[in-house]
C-alpha cells in the first residue's frame, strides 16, 4: 500500500498550532504571509481504489469539520477559513468530490481553528487601543502579546495612563511613585517597568532606560562606606559608617591609600580599624558605581568576594571600571584551607570571564569543572577570621611597600 500523505483535520490543527507558536507575536505587528494555503494531500485514483475506506473516512472527516465552528465567520463575511474542493472524474470510481486545500485568510481565522480566538481577539483589540491612544500606528507590540491577551482591564488601562502621562510630561523630574496615576506602586512598576521602557523607546527613539526616557528622577544609589582610619574620618565629624548617594561619596574630601570592596555586609562591619583604608560593603554585581568615584582611581583597591564562580564574575565585571583592582582571599590556598566549611553553589556563573589573572582563572575553571567537588563554594564570612585578618594585613603592607 502506498504511503498515505493525506492530512486529517487533527493533523492540520497540530500544524497550525506550530505556526501559531512561532508566529503569533509577529502577526500582531502585521507580519505573516496571508492567506495561508495548506495542501491536504488529496489522493490519486490509484490511492483511492487501494484504500477506499480510508479515503472515504478522510473525506467525511473534512465534511464534518466544515460544518464546525472553525469555518464560521463571526462577522458573516469571508474572514473564516474555508475548504477548497475539487471534482475528480475517475474511470474506475466515477465522479468524486475531494477536499484539496485549507485556505486561512489571516491570524484571526487561524486562531479560531486552534481554539486561540479569545487570546487573539483580546491582544489585537488592545494593541489597536494602545496605538490609537498614543497616535502611533507603527508601535510593535507583538513581544507583549501574552500580557495583552491575559492582563486585567485595570492593568491594561493603567499602562495606557502611564504612557500618555509620560508622553505629555516628558521632563517632570518626579519619582515614579509620585506619578499622579492611581495604582502606580512599587509592585506594578516591578512587573511593568520593562514594558513601559520598551514602548517609550519606540515612541521617543534611543536606548535609554525608564528614567531618562520618561524624564523621571532616579532613586539615589546609596553606597555603604566604612572609613576604617579614625584620622581620615575626623574632617567628617568623626563619621565612620556612611550610607550616601554615589555623588556625595564621590565628592568626599578623602584620599585613602587602600580600599576594600567586601561582598558580605557583616564581614565588612567586622573589619577593624586600618590605617589609610576604607571599605565598601555589599554591592553584589552593581559595581559600575566604583568607576564614578575619582579618589578610588588613585588608591589600591582589593575585591574580597565569595570564593565561588559568581565571586569571580563580579571581580571580572569590577575590572571594567577599576582595571587595577586586586582580588583578596580568593585563591586556591584559601579555598582548600577551609574545606570543612564549603557549601554548594546551585547556579554557577557561565564561562568565559575576560578579566581574570591566570591564577584566578585556574580557580574559577576548577570550580566550574568540579575539580574539588560538585558545585563547591566558600562564602567569605565562613573564612577563619584570624586567617582573613593576616591576609588583609599582608595585602595592606604590600600596598605601602
Amino acid at each position: 500500500m502506498p504511503e498515505v500523505r493525506r492530512l486529517a483535520p487533527e493533523a492540520v490543527v497540530a500544524q497550525l498550532r506550530r505556526r501559531w507558536a512561532n508566529g503569533h507575536r509577529d502577526w500582531l505587528d502585521g507580519g505573516g504571509a496571508w492567506p495561508l494555503a495548506i495542501r491536504l494531500g488529496a489522493p490519486t485514483e490509484i490511492e483511492a481504489r487501494t484504500d477506499s475506506a480510508g479515503v472515504r473516512g478522510w473525506v467525511e472527516a473534512w465534511l464534518a469539520a466544515e460544518r464546525g465552528p472553525a469555518f464560521w465567520s463571526p462577522d458573516g463575511g469571508d474572514s473564516a477559513a474555508r475548504l477548497e474542493w475539487a471534482e475528480r472524474q475517475w474511470s474506475s470510481l466515477g465522479r468524486q468530490r475531494l477536499p484539496l486545500r485549507l485556505l486561512v485568510p489571516g491570524p484571526a481565522a487561524l486562531a479560531q481553528w486552534i481554539g486561540e480566538e479569545s487570546s487573539w481577539d483580546r491582544a489585537s483589540a488592545r494593541a489597536g487601543q494602545i496605538r490609537q491612544a498614543l497616535e502611533r500606528d507603527g508601535l510593535r507590540l507583538g513581544r507583549h502579546f501574552d500580557w495583552l491577551a491575559r492582563c486585567l482591564d485595570s492593568e491594561f488601562h493603567r499602562l495606557i495612563g502611564v504612557l500618555i502621562w509620560l508622553t505629555e510630561h516628558p521632563d517632570s523630574r518626579l519619582y515614579l511613585r509620585q506619578l499622579p496615576i492611581p495604582g502606580i506602586d512599587t509592585k506594578w512598576i516591578e512587573a511593568n517597568g520593562g514594558r513601559v521602557t520598551d514602548l517609550l523607546r519606540q515612541l521617543h527613539g534611543g536606548t535609554g532606560d525608564l528614567y531618562s526616557l520618561g524624564g523621571l528622577r532616579r532613586v539615589p544609589d546609596l553606597l555603604r562606606l566604612r572609613i576604617l582610619d579614625p584620622q581620615m574620618s575626623r574632617p567628617l565629624g568623626g563619621l565612620s559608617d556612611l550610607s550616601a548617594p554615589l555623588e556625595e561619596i564621590a565628592a568626599l574630601p578623602i584620599a585613602p591609600a587602600s580600599a576594600l570592596i567586601v561582598e558580605n555586609l557583616q564581614t565588612g562591619l567586622a573589619l577593624p580599624e586600618l590605617p589609610g583604608t576604607v571599605a565598601f560593603l555589599a554591592r553584589g554585581y552593581a559595581v559600575e558605581a566604583f568607576g564614578a568615584i575619582p579618589w578610588l582611581a588613585s588608591c589600591v583597591t582589593h575585591y574580597w568576594g565569595d570564593l565561588d564562580t559568581h565571586g569571580y564574575a563580579i571581580l571580572s565585571r569590577l575590572r571594567q571600571y577599576l582595571p587595577r583592582a586586586r582580588s583578596l582571599l580568593m585563591d586556591q590556598d584559601t579555598l582548600l584551607a577551609h574545606r570543612s566549611l564549603w557549601q554548594r553553589e546551585e547556579k554557577p556563573a557561565p564561562a568565559p570571564l575576560g578579566a581574570l589573572t591566570k591564577e584566578e582563572e585556574e580557580v574559577f575553571l576548577g570550580l566550574l569543572g568540579d575539580c574539588w567537588g560538585e558545585h563547591v563554594r566558600l562564602e567569605q564570612e565562613r573564612i577563619d577570621w584570624e586567617y582573613a585578618s593576616r591576609c588583609i594585613a599582608d595585602a595592606l603592607r604590600r600596598d605601602r611597600a
